[in-house]
């Protein structure tokens, strides 16, 4: 490929938000960039498409702008007016048999206010006074890191574990609380609890003054920590290829990677009856952690590397969508319920374990009232944790059937949806277990002793766009860092 180019040639592995992301970091830099992508489109988990007529992501639908990454990179493509806010953001538990508002002053679960819990109704009774006791308990000893169901459970009881924390940490990650890192999936309360012997204080010192709240005590609209594009989120990789200027090559699978001579590399690119050859001054490898840990495991020196990487489990998943006539729920439509939607606890046994009401979260789209089309809502309903392997293996009309009974065990709602969407994600988000920030640690050494070799993607900082961004930018950075240094 361009065999008169003297430029330097940089080969991004995985052609998903953090492979797109770095492949336009290094725009203006004096390489030229390939991404080799082994799906049939880049874009990863973002994809959007249209149901009833509505365009609504597939994959993520959000980012959060408490981290500047995102909302910053939407900014240097120019898409800041593109951006749109949520109508809502308050959520609901469905547990004891009812829909119970998520308390405000909560981080990521772990409450804040004792007198709010209870008025809430999330925990029994008797869950309700175990929490209370986290303002009168000893010190609880934690020598490194811990489960963070076993630090929130000596703290708080584990009503608040599997009824709080565990839908909201299922919601990110897929995961269980039981066997999630501490340190790695709550990193700002794991260092807060340091200072506090109280975990409900510890999370108290993180949230930021009440919000305005409304006369039944939701928040007001305004401020919130989530945005989006008005086309959808999935519209991001289709302008971050176009602005990266790279070479994008879809259904181009590597399988294998080698140091070649002069300190380059050299990746096999299809099939084993095919191969091609592709030749790189520099490599970055933005796919999930175990295909990089096949990649490196030939790799002279990168054994524990590769071991490591091996490691993190992967947990799948899918995204239900349901389109239903306004009609069918209680006037004027879910925006009645006063929700952006609802968190199941995997304790009560539900196929479906988070739930947002689409229309309701983002009013857009609705599409304007001068349309003319008929009012449809839309709702996608999440399935999926670690170890629900059979529930996922159900056909797609199967899971949207249960999908959709399950909507209206909830909410009421009458009849069927008109139209179904199911979008399966397999081995789609990384597990932060215990000792996974160590893991990392070990994965970034090994991997910064291999010349012109990066690292980035959700295995790492976060699974969130922002984190993936921010790892794609360093990965970026420490690739232009080598080029320099050998010119």
């Amino acid at each position: 490929m361009h065999p008169t180019d003297a430029r330097p040639h940089v080969v991004v592995v995985g052609g998903g938000v953090a492979g797109l992301a770095a492949a336009f970091f290094l725009r203006d830099e004096p390489v030229r960039v390939t991404i080799l992508e082994g799906t049939p489109r880049p874009g990863g988990k973002l994809c959007v498409s249209e149901i009833e007529g509505v365009a609504v992501d597939e994959g993520a639908e959000a980012l959060l702008v408490t981290r500047p990454e995102g909302t910053g990179l939407i900014a240097e493509l120019g898409l800041g007016g593109e951006r749109v806010d949520p109508g809502t953001t308050s959520s609901a538990i469905w547990t004891l048999g009812a829909l119970h508002p998520l308390p405000r002053r909560q981080f990521m679960g772990v409450p804040s206010d004792m007198v709010e819990l209870a008025r809430s109704g999330v925990l029994s009774g008797e869950g309700m006074a175990r929490a209370s006791q986290d303002l009168e308990l000893p010190p609880t000893a934690r020598d490194g890191d811990v489960a963070v169901a076993r630090y929130v459970g000596a703290r708080l009881g584990a009503e608040v574990v599997d009824r709080l924390v565990d839908p909201l940490l299922g919601g990110v990650y897929a995961g269980r609380s039981q066997d999630l890192s501490f340190d790695a999936t709550l990193p700002a309360l794991a260092t807060a609890s340091r200072k506090y012997t109280s975990l409900a204080e510890a999370a108290g010192s993180l949230l930021p003054s009440a919000p305005p709240a409304d006369q039944d005590g939701r928040p007001a609209p305004g401020g919130s920590v989530f945005t989006t594009l008005a086309g959808g989120l999935g519209t991001l990789p289709e302008f971050l290829a176009k602005a990266s200027g790279a070479h994008v090559r879809t259904g181009a699978m590597a399988r294998d990677l080698s140091p070649a001579e002069g300190g380059s590399w050299r990746l096999t690119v299809g099939s084993a009856a095919a191969p091609e050859q592709v030749d790189a001054d520099a490599v970055i490898l933005a796919v999930p952690a175990r295909p990089a840990g096949r990649l490196l495991a030939g790799v002279p020196g990168a054994s524990a590397v590769a071991a490591a990487l091996a490691e993190i489990a992967y947990a799948s998943m899918a995204i239900v969508t349901l389109a239903y006539p306004r009609s069918a729920f209680p006037a004027p439509g879910l925006a009645a319920f006063g929700w952006s939607g609802y968190l199941v606890p995997a304790v009560d046994g539900r196929a479906v374990k988070a739930v947002t009401f689409s229309t309701v979260k983002w009013p857009h789209l609705t599409g304007p009232p001068e349309s003319g089309a008929a009012p449809v809502e839309i709702v996608r309903c999440s399935v999926g944790r670690v170890g629900e392997e059979a529930l996922l293996q159900r056909a797609d009309d199967e899971l949207a059937s249960l999908a959709a009974a399950e909507l209206a065990a909830a909410t009421g709602v009458r009849g069927g949806p008109a139209a179904t969407r199911v979008t399966r994600w397999g081995g789609a988000l990384p597990q932060y277990t215990v000792g996974h920030l160590d893991r990392v640690a070990r994965i970034r050494a090994g991997v910064a002793a291999q010349p012109g070799l990066a690292v980035c993607g959700a295995a790492y900082d976060g699974v969130g766009i922002p984190a993936c961004i921010g790892t794609a930018r360093a990965a970026a950075s420490q690739v232009t860092a080598f080029l320099a240094a050998r010119r």
